[in-house]
C-alpha cells in the first residue's frame, strides 16, 4: 500500500496567523516544528495500518518548510518547487494507493484560519462548477483522476467541513477550532499527534485504487479578484475570459489540465500584484 501525503501548513496545529507560515519569521520556525508533528503522526498511523510506503509532498508556499531531520525515517519527502501538479505531485504515476491532505484550509471567501485558495489574498472566490471551491476540493478532483481516493483531512474544524462535501468517506481531526480568520482554539500537539495518528491507522483501510474518474469534465473555473486589473492579468493566460466585474473563467476537459491552467492563472496574478495597494 502507498500513501501520498499532501502537507500544507495553514491547517497544522498551533498555527492561526500569518507570521506562523511565511518563511523568514520567528514564529514560522516555531511551527515548522508542529507542522511536521503533524505530518509524522499521519506517516506513522498509516504505518500502524498497514503502509509499505509513504511519500510526503511538500505543499505549502517556496515547499520547503518540514523539517527533513525530524521526519519519520519510513517516510520520503518530495521538497521544492516547481511540480507538473503542484500540491499532489505524485499521484500522475498511477501507483498511489491513498491521499492524505494534513495542514489543509478553507479556500478562498470562506470561513476558516488563513482560508485562501493558492494566493494568500487577491482571490475572494474561486468556484469549480458553481460550488465554491477550496484546495482539498480541487486537489480532490485531479487525484479522482488516477483513481487514488482521499482517505484523509486535518485542519481547522471548519475544513473538516469542507472535507465532508468532496471526500464524504475520508477521516478528519480538527486540530483547532476556528474562531476567525486569525484566531482559533487549539488542541496542543501531543493530543493532535496522538488523533491523527489514531486517524491515519483506521484511514489505510480505505486506501484502496478506484476506477479513475475518467470523463467527468468538464470543469469550470471561476474566480473572483479583488482588483479589476487582476482580471486583465489573468485572461493573458490562454482560455481565460473574463465573465464579470471582477470575474474570470476558463473551463477544462479534465482537471489534470484544469489545475496547472489554475497554477498558471495564480502565477501570473501574483506577479502583477502591487506591494501596497494589491
Amino acid at each position: 500500500m502507498k500513501i501520498l501525503i499532501s502537507a500544507d501548513m495553514e491547517g497544522a496545529t498551533g498555527v492561526t496567523w500569518p507570521a506562523d507560515v511565511l518563511p523568514g519569521h520567528e514564529q514560522w520556525q516555531r511551527c515548522r516544528r508542529m507542522f511536521t508533528s503533524d505530518v509524522n503522526a499521519a506517516v506513522a498511523g498509516f504505518f500502524d495500518g498497514g503502509a509499505d510506503e509513504v511519500v510526503v509532498n511538500e505543499a505549502h508556499w517556496t515547499m520547503r518548510n518540514l523539517l527533513l531531520e525530524r521526519l519519520d525515517e519510513r517516510a520520503v519527502m518530495l521538497t521544492g518547487r516547481h511540480k507538473e501538479l503542484s500540491m499532489v505531485e505524485g499521484v500522475q504515476r498511477g501507483d498511489v494507493d491513498g491521499v492524505a491532505f494534513v495542514g489543509y484550509h478553507t479556500g478562498a471567501g470562506a470561513e476558516g484560519v488563513l482560508a485562501h485558495t493558492y494566493l494568500a489574498n487577491s482571490l475572494t472566490g474561486v468556484w469549480l462548477n458553481g460550488v465554491r471551491a477550496s484546495e482539498g476540493l480541487l486537489n480532490s478532483r485531479v487525484v479522482a483522476e488516477f483513481g487514488t481516493p482521499v482517505v484523509l483531512v486535518t485542519g481547522d474544524d471548519r475544513t473538516c467541513e469542507d472535507a465532508r462535501g468532496y471526500a464524504p468517506g475520508a477521516r478528519a481531526v480538527a486540530v483547532k477550532d476556528c474562531v476567525s480568520r486569525y484566531a482559533a482554539v487549539c488542541r496542543p500537539p501531543a493530543r493532535t499527534a496522538a488523533d491523527i495518528r489514531a486517524a491515519a491507522q483506521e484511514a489505510a483501510v480505505l486506501a484502496i485504487r478506484q476506477e479513475p474518474a475518467r470523463g467527468a469534465g468538464p470543469f469550470t473555473v471561476e474566480m473572483e479578484f479583488d482588483a479589476d486589473h487582476l482580471v486583465g492579468a489573468a485572461t493573458v493566460v490562454p482560455g481565460v475570459e473574463r465573465t464579470g466585474e471582477r470575474r474570470a473563467a476558463y473551463t477544462s476537459d479534465t482537471m489534470y489540465e484544469g489545475i496547472r491552467c489554475f497554477k498558471a492563472v495564480t502565477t501570473v496574478v501574483s506577479a502583477a500584484v502591487e506591494e501596497q495597494y494589491g
